[in-house]
Formats: C-alpha cells, sequence, structure tokens
C-alpha cells in the first residue's frame, strides 16, 4: 500500500499548478530548441526523467538509513514525519502559503540537447525544483524513512519517479492531443488541491499516531 501511496504521489506531483504549466517549456528543451522530433523529444524526456530519478532515489536511500538508525525512536520519527507531511498538506488546502514551494525560474539552455544533457537537466530539476514538487516529495521521502531500511527508501522513491516520470513522458511525445486535458486539470486546480491537501493532511495523521504502519501490516 505505502508503494501505491508513493506512486501516486509522483502522478500528483505532475499535475501540481507549478509544475503541470510549465510542460510546455519542457517539451521545447526536450526538442533541442528547434523543431520538435518525436524521436528526439522521447530520447530526451527519458533521460530528463532518468536524472531527476536518479536524484530523488539518492534521497529515498538516504532516508531509508536515517530511519533505521533512529528505529528505537520509531514513535518520534512517526510523529515528526507525519507533522511535517501535515504541514505540506496545509499548504495544499492554502491555510498559509510559502513562496519556497515555487520553484526555480531560472532558463536553461536547451540548444543542442541531447540524452547526455537531458540526464543533467533532470538532476538540475531535481535540485532546483526540489521546493516546487517538495509537498509530496516529502512526504514520500518522510515514509520511506518510516519503513527504517535502504533498500524500502530506494524503492519507494524509485516508484515516486515512476509516477513523476511516466506522464512527463508520454506528455512529452503526445502533448499536442493532451491540449484539452491540461486545460481542463488547469480550469480544476482549485479542487485538484483541496484534494491533494486533504490526502497528505490524512497520511501526515496516520503517519504521526502510528496507525498507518498498522493499517499497512494489516493490508500486507
Amino acid at each position: 500500500m505505502q508503494y501505491v501511496i508513493s506512486f501516486l504521489e509522483g502522478i500528483i506531483t505532475f499535475i501540481s499548478p507549478c509544475l503541470l504549466p510549465m510542460l510546455p517549456i519542457y517539451v521545447s528543451y526536450f526538442a533541442g530548441g528547434g523543431e520538435r522530433s518525436a524521436r528526439r523529444t522521447l530520447v530526451n524526456a527519458l533521460g530528463f526523467v532518468l536524472g531527476f530519478t536518479l536524484v530523488f532515489t539518492a534521497m529515498g536511500a538516504l532516508a531509508g538509513t536515517l530511519g533505521g538508525f533512529l528505529k528505537e525512536y520509531q514513535t518520534a520519527v512517526n510523529v515528526v514525519s507525519g507533522l511535517v507531511v501535515v504541514f505540506f498538506g496545509l499548504h495544499f488546502l492554502g491555510v498559509f502559503r510559502f513562496n519556497l514551494f515555487r520553484g526555480s525560474s531560472r532558463a536553461v539552455n536547451a540548444e543542442g540537447m541531447g540524452f547526455f544533457s537531458a540526464v543533467v537537466f533532470g538532476v538540475i530539476f531535481s535540485l532546483g525544483w526540489t521546493p516546487c514538487v517538495g509537498a509530496f516529495l516529502g512526504s514520500a521521502l518522510m515514509l520511506a524513512s518510516q519503513q527504517g531500511h535502504v533498500g524500502e527508501g530506494i524503492l519507494m522513491l524509485l516508484l515516486y519517479s515512476l509516477g513523476l516520470g511516466i506522464p512527463f513522458v508520454l506528455s512529452a511525445v503526445l502533448i499536442d492531443y493532451l491540449k484539452s486535458a491540461f486545460s481542463w486539470i488547469k480550469q480544476h486546480y482549485r479542487i485538484i488541491n483541496l484534494v491533494s491537501g486533504s490526502l497528505l493532511v490524512l497520511i501526515g495523521v496516520l503517519m504521526a499516531t502510528g496507525l498507518l504502519g498498522r493499517l499497512l501490516s494489516l493490508l500486507g
């Protein structure tokens, strides 16, 4: 169940208000700043996804390692992790707003972008836009830390990256056919934010009280 949650968090990150509107710009980067080629766009999009996946899974490994060291303080870890996720959820619900979550606005030179430069771009994205994707990335990391194992942390953040990366790749290739879907999402951002924020608050409360671990053990 925790793996499903991580994957869904990646998908919701993709449609977040600070990420989805930037997709056409990313697609122009993947195209190398010139006329779009489906093959080139696909290859560069895959490189981009690989770049941020490497960084996010490394974060997952670190979170799992730290969680393992803090296993004897599991109750405190649960409370702190849960409160952090609740904090992220309240941000999505609009209880308060911080510019920290808006991400970087720096431009990227897309001229001549190839697979390896797209991987580097993905790494830059994962670091420069961590504040933007921070709510659900943070939730996934907190969930990974509760597992207390490096392998679990890597797997959970890999699934998070897949949840974010698969829509990225599909949208990069099919963007001309998905404009109406993107428009619908943009028109309903308020509802999406309310649902996303409520989900985060719920997960945070379950984590803080230890109920999430019990629920996952029952489902496992």
